[in-house]
């Protein structure tokens, strides 16, 4: 079975019915539906909250994340050793600090995807799987 990993951009894009939001759904849908699993980092999960808190106010970010929460999105908290991968990731590929945690997660098993619509994560698709949602 694929387990998706969603960035925070894909599940903005999705709360905001944004190019790629469509697929995110599907995305969701499935995992309810038993035939895959969805999970996100904390970090992520952090990101969607504070930008939703930020666009949204304290309540509106409470709603999301209750409505995440609802559909049984995995959130996948980080230690030390996680960390470490992910700022090895960081320096490998270029890529953002908080994003190479999303790519640290998808390296866990073989049959996961990383769901973004940030494109900045290109050079990591030589280390996982990416799914890159259409830009606005």
């Amino acid at each position: 079975m694929v387990t998706y990993v969603l960035d925070s951009s894909a599940v903005l894009r999705y709360l905001d019915g944004e190019a790629g939001a469509d697929r995110v759904a599907e995305i969701i849908k499935g995992h309810i539906g038993g035939r895959c699993e969805t999970i996100m980092s904390s970090v992520h999960w952090g990101e969607v909250a504070g930008l939703s808190c930020k666009m949204r106010g304290k309540a509106g970010m409470e709603l999301v994340l209750s409505r995440l929460s609802a559909f049984g999105i995995g959130v996948i908290p980080v230690d030390g050793d996680q960390a470490v991968a992910a700022a090895l990731f960081k320096l490998k590929r270029q890529i953002p600090y908080v994003d190479a945690f999303g790519i640290e997660l998808t390296t866990k098993a073989a049959d996961r995807v990383f769901v973004t619509a940030d494109f900045d994560f290109k050079p990591a698709s030589r280390d996982v799987k990416i799914e890159f949602l259409p830009a606005k």
